[in-house]
């Protein structure tokens, strides 16, 4: 039963934010946190008994077991565990992401720019699953904050949708946690102006103006069941032209969580991410939530 959640630890800046925003989630959901520390030994055939694994073994465990009396001391009353399998860190995440509600990574914070930031591990795990991840980045001394249970940023939650496609579990993620965290949620949708136009000399302003009405009124449809299941959660929808990658990174300045789609890939060669979802992960300074969906 998928009633707990996971992060992934390393003893990084970024994997301790993580973990106390994993720790707030799980105290929110009011469920058990599992922390992981994925351990990858190589096997030497030739001498097999004089290999790192003590010396890594005795490192996991000073990750985990310092982490996990941190994350006690935020939360008393939380149920936390840990849990050092050997494998290799992308493949053991995405393996314990499959018995857990959510899964909560690391990101590796932004320098003098925000800039690409994500790390392979992180990416690899994201496309690898389909249980709902959220990248955390390491706070940076401007926006680092008192590491206390009740510290959430300023702003409410951002998500990001096609109105044309289906993204069901994406608005059910981002309204859930809006109701859970009883904070106001802004939708975010770009239009785009349909493709034929870039053969007309000259494009009908007109046109266009019903073009983004028409966006409008699917928007409010879409949002219709949703407002009603969820009448407590304050939303503001917000439909303009263009993409929507630039508009979602620049309201997750005062966010509190970035929701945006991954389309589920029936590729052989794997999954991989959108460009407004590539968009957001390696330019968004709040935590970005990347939740797998059909078209």
């Amino acid at each position: 039963m998928k009633d707990h959640v996971t992060v992934g630890v390393d003893g990084s800046a970024a994997s301790r934010a993580a973990a106390r925003w994993a720790a707030q989630e799980a105290a929110l959901r009011q469920v058990p946190l599992r922390l992981v520390h994925a351990v990858d030994w190589p096997l030497d055939p030739v001498l097999p008994g004089l290999g790192h694994q003590d010396t890594d073994r005795r490192a996991a465990d000073r990750v985990l077991t310092g982490t996990a009396r941190e994350l006690r001391r935020l939360h008393p009353q939380l149920d936390v565990t840990a849990w050092c399998p050997a494998a290799r860190p992308a493949a053991a995440l995405a393996a314990e992401a499959a018995d857990a509600g959510l899964l909560v990574l690391g990101s590796r914070g932004p320098g003098g720019l925000l800039g690409s930031v994500v790390g392979s591990v992180a990416l690899s795990t994201v496309v690898a699953t389909v249980t709902p991840v959220v990248l955390v980045r390491a706070p940076t001394t401007a926006t680092a904050g008192p590491e206390t249970p009740d510290a959430l940023p300023p702003g409410g939650i951002v998500v990001g949708v096609d109105v044309h496609e289906g993204c069901d579990r994406v608005l059910a993620f981002a309204f859930e946690e809006a109701a859970r965290r009883d904070c106001p949620l802004r939708v975010v949708h770009g239009w785009k102006t349909p493709a034929a136009h870039a053969y007309v000399p000259f494009f009908d302003p007109d046109e266009e103006r019903d073009t983004g009405r028409s966006a409008v009124r699917t928007m409010d449809d879409l949002l219709a069941p949703w407002r009603r299941g969820f009448p407590e959660v304050n939303v503001t929808p917000t439909v303009f032209r263009g993409p929507a990658g630039d508009r979602l990174v620049r309201a997750g300045r005062d966010a509190v969580l970035v929701v945006v789609g991954r389309h589920l890939s029936r590729s052989p060669l794997g999954g991989h991410l959108g460009p407004v979802a590539h968009a957001v992960l390696h330019h968004c300074a709040a935590p970005v939530a990347v939740i797998a969906h059909d078209s």
